[in-house]
C-alpha cells in the first residue's frame, strides 16, 4: 500500500488556497498543518480546509509531529529563508517559484538539501502538466521537425496597489519573477541556455518592472521571443515553431489548458486533457512519487534545472536593469559569467 503523506503549508495567500484544494483531491495526500505569521489567518485557513494543526509561527510549524513534506508559498524574498528552515529539520520541501531571489540563494538551498539528505524541488507546476508532456512528446517524435522558434508571453492587468506583493519592490515584485519566469522556463526546457540575451523593461512608480521583453538566441538559428506584463492582458499563449509546423499551447498556456498542432497542408489537430482540479495535483504527485522511490530531487525539475533557471533570470535582470539592492550585491557568480558576457556585448 502506498504511503499517505502529511503535508504542511507555509504562507497562506491566494496560491496556498489553490494548492490546498488540490491536496484534497490528490490520492495519498493529506493536509496536516498550516502556518502564517498571523495566527488568526492560520486559524481561518485551518477551519476552511479542516486542517488539524495550525500555527502563527513557521518555527513552530517545523516542529509539528508527523509532517512529511512542506509546501512554501510565502513571497519570493522569503523562499530561501523558509526553505533552509525546513531543510535544517530534514523536512522535504516543495518551494514556490521563483526558487529564490538569485543563484547564490538557490545554491545554498541545494547544498543544504544534499547535506541533510533531504528532498527539495521548485514548485513550477507547469512542468508537470499534460500539455507540456504532450508537447515534448510531439517534439521528440519529430512531428514538427527541428524546433527553431518559441514565442511565449504571460501578461495580466493587476489591480494597482503599492502594498500588494506584485507591486512591492521589497517583496521581489514585478512581472519578470512573478509571471515572466513561465516563458523563460519554457525556453530553457526546449532550448537550454542561450548564447545571447537582449532584454528591456518598463519600471513603474513602485520601482518594479511592469513589463519585460526578452530575446534569447541559441546555436542553430534558434530563438525565443518572450514577454511578461502586470499592467496589460496579453494572449498568454506559447507557440513552438518547427520546420514542418507548429504547436500552440492555448491560453492560458502556463495552467491546465489544451494545445493545437498545426502542420503544413493538414487540418489543425486539437488535444484536450481531462483536468480535475487547479492543476497542482501533478506536481504533488511527482513529489510523492520521488519520496516513494527515496529520491532527493525530481528528474523532471532537477536541482540543476532550477539553478540554470535562476541563473538565466539573474542574467536577464542584469541586462534589463531590474534591481533588488538587498539581493543584488552578490548576484554575479562565476557560473553566470558565460551568460552575462553575451548580454553586455
Amino acid at each position: 500500500m502506498a504511503k499517505t503523506y502529511n503535508w504542511g503549508i507555509i504562507g497562506l495567500g491566494h496560491i496556498a488556497h489553490k494548492f490546498a484544494q488540490d491536496l484534497l483531491i490528490t490520492k495519498n495526500a493529506r493536509l496536516h498543518a498550516v502556518a502564517s505569521r498571523s495566527l488568526e489567518k492560520a486559524t481561518a485557513f485551518a477551519e476552511l480546509y479542516h486542517v488539524p494543526h495550525y500555527f502563527g509561527s513557521y518555527e513552530e510549524m517545523v516542529k509539528c509531529p508527523d509532517i512529511d513534506v512542506i509546501y512554501i508559498a510565502t513571497p519570493h524574498t522569503f523562499h530561501c529563508e523558509h526553505t533552509l528552515l525546513c531543510l535544517k529539520h530534514q523536512i522535504p520541501v516543495l518551494c514556490e517559484k521563483p526558487f529564490a531571489m538569485n543563484a547564490r540563494e538557490v545554491e545554498s538551498m541545494i547544498a543544504l538539501a544534499k547535506a541533510q539528505d533531504t528532498f527539495l524541488m521548485e514548485a513550477l507546476w507547469t512542468r508537470f502538466l499534460p500539455t507540456i508532456r504532450k508537447t515534448l512528446e510531439l517534439i521528440d517524435n519529430g512531428t514538427i521537425g527541428k524546433v527553431l522558434t518559441l514565442k511565449a508571453d504571460f501578461g495580466y492587468k493587476a489591480i494597482f496597489d503599492p502594498k500588494n506583493r506584485i507591486f512591492n519592490h521589497q517583496l521581489g515584485g514585478g512581472s519578470l519573477l512573478d509571471v515572466g519566469i513561465y516563458p523563460i522556463f519554457l525556453s530553457l526546457l526546449l532550448f537550454g541556455k542561450p548564447t545571447s540575451i537582449k532584454a528591456v523593461t518598463s519600471i513603474g512608480q513602485t520601482n518594479v518592472d511592469e513589463t519585460c521583453g526578452i530575446l534569447l538566441q541559441y546555436p542553430g538559428h534558434k530563438m525565443a521571443i518572450l514577454h511578461s506584463s502586470i499592467i496589460a492582458d496579453t494572449g498568454t499563449e506559447a507557440i513552438i515553431c518547427g520546420e514542418r509546423g507548429n504547436i500552440k499551447i492555448n491560453t492560458r498556456w502556463h495552467e491546465p489548458t489544451s494545445l493545437t498542432l498545426n502542420l503544413k497542408n493538414k487540418e489543425p489537430q486539437d488535444f484536450f486533457f481531462n483536468y480535475r482540479g487547479n492543476g497542482y495535483e501533478y506536481e504533488i504527485q511527482e513529489l510523492m512519487k520521488c519520496l516513494d522511490r527515496g529520491m532527493l530531487e525530481s528528474l523532471k525539475m532537477s536541482h540543476d534545472f532550477s539553478l540554470d533557471l535562476i541563473e538565466l533570470l539573474d542574467a536577464i535582470r542584469i541586462e534589463a536593469g531590474i534591481y533588488y539592492p538587498k539581493f543584488d550585491y552578490f548576484v554575479r557568480s562565476p557560473k553566470l559569467e558565460d551568460v552575462i558576457k553575451f548580454s553586455n556585448n
